[in-house]
């Protein structure tokens, strides 16, 4: 047995939430206590990122006046992107895009300025500050799920108007708006899947080996 294993019922939980871990819409009235909020944090800031360069910013939005203006900018990119939809812009109207306005928690996570000092790792991929960010994102999402807790992610929005409501630095950038909170269940499969939005690939379509197979 590999000592650095861990045990049945452990590796199990890891592999739980991984396979529950969904991108929620549906959130119920119940705070998240201050010691949960503060261990989700904790697990987002243990992420790998390159060069250890750490490029994470999370901005807590608790002022309600701040969360309504935010809400406003996903809805007028929520119908730009209908619009831009064409033929289905009736059915991305009636799909439920975020849950701003009712999850305990929004986040916001950002990049720094100045993020051009990190060359590590950076100096032909740039975009590994991003990369290193979704990672403490996902971080947040699979420890949440682990406590009962629901995530969304919403990317419906103007980065420099959002970057301009929360006063950011210029050469900041947010990247993501995230809810959450606590949910009545969570989807039994993706929602997208659950409105007949998309459908899920499986994952063979996706592997190939040695060389690039379409």
């Amino acid at each position: 047995m590999d000592k650095h294993k861990f045990s049945d019922a452990e590796i199990a939980g890891v592999y739980r939430a991984i396979a529950e871990r969904r991108d929620m819409r549906h959130f119920i009235d119940k705070a998240v206590p201050a010691d949960i909020l503060a261990k989700l944090l904790q697990a987002a800031h243990q992420a790998g990122s390159v060069g250890l360069m750490q490029p994470w910013r999370f901005i807590r939005i608790s002022d309600n006046t701040l969360r309504h203006a935010i809400h406003q900018l996903v809805d007028q990119e929520r119908r730009l992107t209908a619009k831009a939809l064409g033929e289905r812009e009736s059915d991305f109207m009636q799909l439920k895009v975020e849950g701003i306005l009712e999850c305990a928690e929004l986040l916001i996570a950002a990049l720094p300025d100045q993020r051009e000092q990190h060359i590590f790792g950076r100096r032909t991929l740039p975009e590994m500050d991003i990369a290193s960010t979704a990672c403490a994102i996902q971080n947040i999402w699979l420890a949440a799920r682990a406590e009962g807790l629901g995530m969304g992610w919403v990317s419906l929005f103007d980065p420099q108007k959002l970057t301009t409501l929360l006063k950011m630095p210029e050469g900041s950038q947010p990247i993501a708006i995230l809810c959450l909170g606590h949910v009545e269940e969570f989807y039994s499969r993706p929602m997208l899947e659950l409105e007949n939005w998309a459908k899920g690939r499986t994952l063979e379509e996706f592997i190939s080996e040695n060389y690039w197979s379409a």
